[in-house]
């Protein structure tokens, strides 16, 4: 079975962002490692680049991809509340 190349493609970019931060609050391990530990300043700045991203996108993005930003910002940032009480 052969592996599909990756697609550099806007999904991916925030896919990318948000697993870092993912990571970071602890909800998935490291791939390497497969440790899982909590960096809250870290998700901190990963959700913080994604809000950067939306804002610098605004009014640039399909419809798709403005609602799966919004979406993936939204859980993160209640996920990471969450974390932090």
């Amino acid at each position: 079975m052969m592996e599909q190349p990756l697609e550099a493609n806007f999904s991916t970019l925030i896919l990318s962002i948000a697993s870092s931060a993912a990571m970071a609050l602890g909800l998935a391990p490291h791939p390497e490692t497969q440790q899982i530990t909590k960096d809250l300043p870290m998700a901190k700045f990963n959700i913080d680049l994604l809000l950067l991203l939306k804002t610098k996108t605004n009014g640039n993005l399909e419809k798709e991809e403005q609602q799966f930003l919004e979406s993936v910002i939204s859980d993160l940032q209640l996920k990471y509340v969450q974390m932090n009480k």
